[in-house]
């Protein structure tokens, strides 16, 4: 053989080489992204002809596919959508559009993810229609109706979290007000164009996922955490006081922080900080804030998931504590107003991180994905994502909530024969705004089944004068008792 022979041959076997492996990458490497890109036509076509797979709560299918005689061969379909549009989303093939679940686990659904991998060649072997995979998530259908009709019946908008605290499951993740996802699932194209322009610009915005999606000012729920950054940093306990002033000038302006009795914060010259926790006084916990700073309770924000974004799979907005803050802002969020923000999911994490000895899980929504013959393809196992503070530290701003809901400021949460730990917020949005309440906690506070947030916007209707204790304590009341009766 010549050696320009020789050359060309080798030429020719590197060719071939880099040819096998680029189009190895293609094939299995990038597999899962090339076939949720919505510019591959083959993909969507193919798509169509795969019955969806099912998601499920609690034995209940919440979405389903059933055949139809058009072009795209199932039809989607929701069992009461409004109770669970904010979590399936919807799914609709003539406008090529996917939200929720149905987006977040495309391809489970539709039975093109890795796990699903023999059970498409058994698909093709046994010549048995292509179908997806059916999704069974964490929601308990009793609880997550109890938070719904909680919310509904009272005509409220915002949103409810329940956590088990020790694995991260969420037991039910409701938004109000919802949607009838079916209106958008549906094959006229310009029906489902009419009903998401209809839904788009109503009021209180449907189609917003309040409970993750949407941030608020937490008002004075975040002062647990600030009690916790106080308690961690080993310079404070639960009996460290403070003087007991009707009114504290935030440091470099003229404002003065106010408690919401307009008074002092109980008798005595004195408040400690479990006094302060209990009956949810701003003065005192505007000095804290003042005193720690606010790398500290950033630090200490951050550790609970604060300025982070993640999926569970759903895709969670971030909750935030902004960077270099002055002394006055600082101040304002010891009491949760000012720049932090907080979706009522992160709010219910930070609940459950307490509950759960000081260590943070992550949030999870999807327990297992199955099989056509109900063969487990994928399950999902509790992880932890770090811890957030000392135990003995969760033990002692527990007590200071657990005072709060017996004889304190969020005495609307009380369960008969139950201690239950909670914290109220009332967060002002400025001016004559209507406030956003808030209740967050969690029962039995010696051994925790479940954490909860609810949020309520517009003052529950009430303007000004409604508050957490009177009008969200009382729906995280029936949604920790529908765990409990379980």
């Amino acid at each position: 053989m010549t050696k320009e022979i020789r050359r060309l041959s080798i030429i020719v076997v590197f060719m071939f080489v880099a040819l096998f492996a680029s189009t190895s990458i293609i094939q299995v490497v990038n597999q899962n992204s090339l076939a949720s890109d919505p510019n591959n036509r083959r993909t969507l076509y193919d798509s169509y002809e795969v019955r969806r797979g099912a998601i499920v709560a609690g034995g209940e299918q919440i979405a389903r596919s059933q055949s139809t005689d058009d072009l795209y061969a199932f039809q989607r379909l929701y069992a009461d959508p409004e109770i669970w549009s904010g979590v399936t989303g919807w799914y609709n093939p003539a406008l090529g559009s996917a939200t929720g679940l149905e987006r977040a686990l495309n391809a489970e659904l539709s039975g093109l993810a890795d796990s699903a991998f023999f059970a498409r060649i058994e698909q093709v072997v046994t010549g048995q229609a292509p179908r997806g995979s059916s999704i069974e998530i964490s929601l308990d259908p009793a609880v997550q109706r109890a938070a719904w009709e909680a919310m509904t019946n009272a005509g409220y908008t915002g949103a409810v979290v329940a956590i088990e605290p020790d694995t991260g499951r969420l037991l039910a993740l409701v938004s109000t007000p919802g949607f009838d996802a079916n209106q958008l699932a549906v094959h006229d194209s310009e029906a489902a164009n009419t009903a998401y322009e209809s839904l788009e610009g109503a009021p209180n915005s449907p189609l917003l996922n309040n409970a993750t999606a949407n941030v608020y000012p937490p008002g004075s729920t975040f002062k647990v955490l600030v009690a916790a950054a106080a308690l961690e940093s080993g310079e404070y306990t639960a009996e460290s006081t403070f003087p007991n002033k009707a009114a504290y000038t935030l440091p470099g302006t003229s404002f003065d922080v106010t408690n919401a009795t307009g008074g002092t914060c109980g008798g005595g010259d004195e408040v400690t900080l479990a006094t302060a926790i209990s009956l949810s006084c701003n003065v005192p916990m505007a000095e804290l804030a003042v005193e720690l700073g606010d790398d500290a309770i950033r630090e200490q924000a951050e550790r609970f998931g604060y300025n982070s974004e993640f999926s569970f799979p759903l895709s969670l907005a971030a909750s935030s504590y902004p960077d270099e803050l002055s002394d006055d802002q600082t101040g304002q969020t010891g009491f949760g107003q000012g720049p932090v923000t907080s979706t009522p999911l992160e709010v219910a994490m930070t609940t459950a991180a307490l509950a759960n000895d000081g260590v943070l899980m992550e949030p999870t929504l999807v327990d297992q994905v199955l099989a056509d013959d109900l063969t487990v393809q994928e399950q999902y196992s509790p992880r932890e994502r770090g811890r957030s503070v000392d135990s003995d530290v969760a033990d002692s701003v527990t007590e200071m909530m657990v005072a709060s809901v017996q004889s304190g400021a969020a005495t609307g949460a009380r369960i008969e024969g139950v201690d239950v730990a909670g914290k109220t917020g009332t967060a002002e949005n400025g001016g004559d705004a209507p406030y956003t309440l808030w209740f967050t906690g969690f029962a039995p506070a010696d051994d925790p089944e479940v954490a909860v947030a609810v949020v309520v916007e517009d003052g529950g209707g009430m303007g000004q004068q409604g508050s957490g204790n009177t009008i969200a304590a009382p729906i995280a009341k029936k949604v920790m008792e529908a765990v409990l009766a379980q």
